[in-house]
C-alpha cells in the first residue's frame, strides 16, 4: 500500500507526541507501580554508530510504517524508495528495523482474510507477490488459518 507523505508525516507527529507524553510521566513519591503490560516488547532497532542522517530518517520512517501496517522486507524497501529514500538507505532501514518478517506475514495474511476470500494456496501466492519469501508466506498463511 502506498501512503501519501502527508499521512506518513501525521503518523510521525503522532508518534513523537505519544513519546513525549510517555516520557513526561514519572512516578511520584509514594506511588505504587503497576504491573507491566502483557504485550511483547518491540525489539530495539540496531542502529550502526556510523549511520548517516538519511539512513536514520529512513529507519524512523520504516518504524512508523511497521507501527501501522504489515510489510514484507521487500515491500517496506519499495515503500521507502517510493517516498524518495535512496535504495541504499531503504535497504539499511529494512535491514535494521528489527522486524520479524514471518510475523509481518501473519498480519498481512490476517488482513487479507478480513476483507477477501482466499484459498490457502492463493493466499500464499498473494503474500509472495507482496515480497514475502515462500517460507514467510507459508508461515503467515498457516497461522492465519488457525
Amino acid at each position: 500500500m502506498r501512503c501519501s507523505r502527508t499521512s506518513v508525516t501525521a503518523v510521525g507527529v503522532f508518534i513523537i507526541v505519544v513519546s513525549a507524553v510517555g516520557c513526561g510521566t514519572g512516578e511520584e513519591a509514594g506511588s505504587t507501580s503497576t504491573p507491566a503490560q502483557a504485550t511483547k516488547p518491540k525489539p530495539e532497532p540496531a542502529i550502526e554508530a556510523s549511520a548517516t542522517a538519511s539512513q536514520e530518517n529512513a529507519l524512523k520512517s520504516a518504524e512508523s510504517y511497521l507501527g501501522s501496517e504489515n510489510f514484507s522486507k521487500k515491500g517496506l524497501q519499495e515503500q521507502l524508495e517510493y517516498e524518495g529514500y535512496e535504495a541504499a538507505d531503504a535497504r539499511f532501514a529494512a535491514n535494521n528495523v528489527g522486524a520479524d518478517w514471518s510475523e509481518q506475514a501473519v498480519g498481512s495474511a490476517e488482513s487479507y482474510l478480513e476483507s477477501e476470500s482466499f484459498s490457502e494456496a492463493g493466499l500464499v501466492e498473494q503474500l509472495e507477490y507482496e515480497g514475502y519469501t515462500p517460507s514467510q508466506a507459508q508461515y503467515g498463511v498457516s497461522k492465519a488459518y488457525n
